[in-house]
């Protein structure tokens, strides 16, 4: 019995020494903001596509936009490194007003490292984005004839695989992360049914910059016209 104790003494001793409490005490609150964070990231977007829904009364418009285009990832630092690939993504929208509509989105971002012939020092950078997008988002648009300027901000998550590793940042995730969607662009047309947009989806958890330049169709669902 005394042998044993003596042994279990040694083992807390080892543990004690090599990994202290506050080892103990980073790991823990790591694995809880890591919970909360991915707790709030859903909350936050579910928050967004509930508004979406109480604000989308039977009296509004309806639309299905679908857009596609040439998908972009680039990192936050200054440095010339960026992927290429390709973009998709839907929108049921519920038009609210002339000058605002709310829109529920999906999509996919598919873009890898591009490397010119003559940065032979930067083949080892990445600035990867391989996700599913999903969100909710708001478009600001000036109804004026034939031509309306337009932009768009909301909160999405996107689920996939990040890469950012650049002379300054070395990141690499997987699984579900908060983006913030950003858009400019133009509704083309008498009934303003095609866009041409630049798109933004912001990461800051990765430290990179997705978006993509796309033109896009809108389908009448539903109109009061």
């Amino acid at each position: 019995m005394p042998e044993k104790t003596t042994n279990l003494n040694k083992i807390f001793t080892f543990f004690v020494t090599f990994f202290p409490f506050e080892t103990y005490t980073s790991i823990i609150m790591f694995t809880i903001n890591y919970y909360f964070m991915k707790k709030k990231c859903l909350l936050s977007i579910f928050t967004a596509l509930m508004f979406i829904s109480t604000q989308a009364q039977s009296g509004t418009d309806e639309y299905i936009d679908v857009s596609i285009g040439l998908g972009i990832s680039t990192p936050f630092d200054d440095v010339d490194i960026y992927g290429a690939g390709f973009y998709i993504q839907g929108e049921y929208v519920f038009g609210i007003s002339n000058w605002v509509d709310l829109r529920p989105y999906a999509g996919l971002m598919l873009a890898k490292t591009v490397v010119k012939d003559n940065q032979e020092t930067l083949l080892e950078y990445k600035a990867d984005a391989n996700a599913f997008l999903f969100g909710g988002k708001a478009r600001i648009i000036a109804p004026i004839p034939w031509v309306a300027p337009y932009m768009e901000i909301g909160i999405g998550g996107s689920i996939g695989t990040f890469e950012t590793f650049t002379p300054f940042t070395d990141i690499k995730k997987n699984g579900l992360l908060l983006h913030i969607p950003f858009s400019i662009g133009v509704a083309l047309g008498r009934d303003h049914n095609f866009n041409l947009e630049l798109t933004y989806y912001i990461h800051p958890s990765v430290r990179q910059l997705s978006g993509a330049t796309a033109i896009g169709l809108s389908i009448p669902l539903r109109t009061n016209k």
